[in-house]
């Protein structure tokens, strides 16, 4: 227990200092707007062209654990549309809202700061294969499932080549494919370059927990309360249980097809709370309030549920 405190401890400390230093007035929630760019615009890309460019392709992804995550991920959506659209009569675009909290992790600004402490070896590969997963399928039928429900004359073809073309202008997404590219062609990366990279790198993950604290700061506590429990249970209880749910079934027909600490990540990543962005999705059908409440509350409970996790885990 002492090596699952030792990992979440510092994790938590760090997303407290941010909220603590905002809530005193020390920084602002628009400073942790300016933070949150730097880290999503620079470092994280920085970190993911690194981590992929001086590895050879095969070494980064792995189609089982990829295939896994995303399978799983796939079944909270379909839970979630038939909890939040059918059972509860939601429409479409609300219901959107609430799946994608449910099945879409922070894997850039969570996950991959208790992997870097947990599993260092594998953490810059698992973000790799995570947000590949997320940017390309999960957020993208999110999103599909929102502009279906807000009923925007385009076809369900034009919608989601509109969502791909958004993506690739995403920074995250052009360092992929930029680090794909150059460890495919096996480029060497120049000396000074490379420590550059390494220097914007290392400011990527204590600088994002500190701007998960810092904008948690600035959230006013409104919204459907029951609501907000619901996406939370979807995404720290649900989302790690499909993910066994799936490990377990891929054992049973073809065999353990990931290593234990592979597995271990996998769930890791099913476990953390929902991407750092989703009050700003849900701002396009007035959910930001419910969104930012359930955010909160999956931010503070994902202490006990991580650390619980962890100690099954280790």
């Amino acid at each position: 227990m002492e090596t699952v405190i030792a990992i979440t401890m510092p994790i938590f400390l760090v997303v407290a200092l941010g909220f603590g230093t905002t809530r005193a007035g020390l920084f602002s929630v628009a400073d942790m707007r300016i933070f949150g760019r730097f880290v999503i615009l620079i470092a994280l890309p920085a970190l993911l062209f690194n981590a992929i460019a001086k590895r050879d392709v095969a070494e980064v992804f792995d189609a089982g654990f990829m295939g896994i995550y995303a399978v799983a991920s796939l079944l909270v959506m379909v839970v979630g549309y038939f909890w939040f659209h059918r059972a509860q009569g939601m429409p479409l675009d609300r219901a959107g809202i609430c799946i994608m909290g449910s099945a879409c992790s922070n894997s850039g600004y969570m996950s991959f700061p208790i992997l870097l402490l947990a599993y260092p070896d594998l953490a810059p590969k698992v973000l790799a294969m995570s947000l590949m997963v997320e940017n390309l399928l999960m957020i993208p039928v999110a999103l599909t499932l929102i502009a279906i429900g807000r009923g925007k004359g385009a076809s369900v073809g034009a919608m989601i080549w509109g969502i791909a073309r958004d993506l690739l202008r995403r920074p995250l997404i052009l360092a992929l494919i930029a680090g794909l590219a150059w460890s495919v062609l096996k480029l060497p990366i120049p000396e000074v370059f490379d420590r550059g990279l390494t220097m914007i790198s290392t400011a990527s993950v204590a600088l994002a927990l500190f701007v998960i604290g810092g904008s948690l700061a600035g959230i006013a506590l409104r919204g459907n309360l029951a609501l907000a429990g619901q996406i939370m249970l979807g995404k720290l209880v649900l989302h790690p249980v499909m993910g066994l749910l799936v490990l377990a079934i891929v054992a049973v027909i073809w065999g353990p097809v990931l290593s234990a600490d592979l597995r271990a990540c996998l769930l890791i990543a099913c476990a953390v709370p929902m991407l750092g962005v989703y009050p700003i999705f849900a701002q396009e059908v007035g959910m930001e309030g419910l969104a930012s409440l359930a955010m909160l509350g999956a931010t503070a409970m994902s202490f006990f549920t991580l650390s619980l996790a962890l100690a099954l885990l280790m």
